[in-house]
């Protein structure tokens, strides 16, 4: 069943897409823009080209793959005005000393004809498979989560000279490429929020530093520090190693207010790391209040300055990274991060920031309370409340058009049956 057509989306979805029109040269562009950001935000349960082609009166699938694969318009240039009309309201703008959380995702995709996919590690199942992977930087400012940039990690095996190939970059030369595009906008983070793959790699750690930027990470357990010993001599520890021998008193029990509350014990010591110069603040992070009774130890390193990086600071600073778990769970499961029928990559780079726009859409929304003050009977505080009120607003506005339109009308109704109807 066709579930809307583009003559009757809300005021709201055109008004926010004008904002874009000008990047796009021909009017066939900002048509099929406004076609595939409304058709990821629309009630389909795939969000494909095919099936936005099919649910929706009016819209076509060979303009929708052309407008992804063919037509001449530019993904960063749409992607950097997203960010601008963001930045041009007093309720979504980028608040300064904003945390910036570089991270990875994976999806499974099976065939090899897609470029990037490639046998290797896939978060989202815990395993390797068959799949592709994008890094990305995520803003967190307080009061809202928003993705920022996109890179897909083209995996060796799917570029023709392996690692050696020129376009082979490994993650932590994505991730920095990607924080240098915020710093080229002017938008510069008071810290950088990162997993164990990044923060146990010491050249990304110097890089970071370079660029005068405070950063929070990530490390492994086997990795070695050198700390002050008994007699003022120094020596080199595994830090699992070093957890195992520090007392239990030297551990402090924190709850962390999650999706679901849980208490950790903590303990950070200064060290020093062989290549950087200093001193950085380590901390380990326990599910029990004992080394030997924790089934799950985490450690952390940051260049923080200790008087601030205590051992509260690192685990409820730390705990934001959790905002973009929330945003990949909410891009694939309402929006289609994952789902496209292209395989080259500027058509999946493409697909990557159409689905950005519309998590800004609806994130934009949700902050200005456009969507609570016709289409919700109570605030909307999450992204999927925010999506349903719009989705209610195109369902309404549907069933308008189709009793402006008989023909189609009475079309459904032959097809779909008296209940329906």
């Amino acid at each position: 069943m066709k579930e809307t057509t583009p003559a009757a989306m809300p005021p709201c979805f055109d008004r926010w897409c004008k904002r874009f029109d000008d990047i796009f040269s021909h009017q066939a562009q900002k048509r099929e823009f406004r076609n595939y950001v409304g058709g990821l935000l629309g009630e389909s349960e795939r969000k494909n080209l095919s099936q936005m082609a099919n649910n929706a009166v009016g819209v076509t699938y060979h303009r929708l793959h052309h407008f992804l694969t063919e037509a001449p318009w530019s993904a960063p240039e749409v992607n950097e005005r997203r960010l601008q009309v963001m930045n041009k309201c007093s309720q979504t703008k980028i608040s300064r000393g904003f945390t910036l959380i570089l991270d990875d995702s994976g999806h499974r995709k099976s065939g090899n004809f897609t470029e990037g996919v490639g046998r290797q590690y896939i978060g989202e199942i815990g395993k390797t498979d068959n799949g592709i992977v994008v890094v990305t930087t995520h803003l967190y400012d307080g009061s809202k989560s928003l993705p920022l940039d996109i890179e897909l990690y083209q995996h060796a095996s799917s570029l023709p000279e392996g690692k050696k190939d020129f376009e082979f970059k490994k993650k932590p030369e994505l991730g920095l490429a990607l924080i240098d595009r915020s710093l080229d906008r002017g938008y510069r983070p008071g810290l950088v929020l990162i997993d164990a793959g990044y923060g146990n790699n010491t050249t990304f750690l110097l890089e970071l530093e370079k660029r005068k930027l405070k950063y929070l990470g990530g490390i492994a357990k086997n990795r070695k520090v050198i700390i002050a010993s008994v007699g003022g001599t120094f020596k080199e520890i595994r830090l699992d190693n070093l957890a195992k021998s520090l007392p239990s008193k030297d551990f402090t029990p924190i709850q962390l207010n999650l999706e679901k509350k849980k208490t950790v014990w903590v303990a950070s010591i200064e060290v020093e790391l062989s290549r950087l110069e200093g001193k950085r603040t380590i901390a380990i992070v326990m599910n029990a209040s004992t080394f030997d009774e924790a089934s799950d130890i985490d450690y952390f390193i940051t260049n923080v300055d200790g008087s601030t990086a205590t051992s509260e600071w690192i685990v409820t600073t730390y705990s934001q990274r959790n905002w973009v778990e929330v945003f990949y769970r909410e891009a694939k499961g309402w929006l289609g991060l994952k789902e496209y029928q292209v395989r080259d990559k500027r058509s999946l780079l493409r697909h990557f920031i159409l689905v950005f726009c519309a998590y800004t859409f609806i994130l934009w929304h949700t902050l200005t309370g456009g969507l609570r003050r016709r289409w919700a009977n109570k605030p909307l505080n999450t992204f999927p409340e925010a999506l349903e009120a719009f989705r209610t607003a195109i369902s309404f506005r549907f069933i308008e058009w189709l009793n402006h339109n008989r023909d189609v009308f009475l079309a459904y109704k032959a097809s779909l049956g008296f209940v329906w109807a």
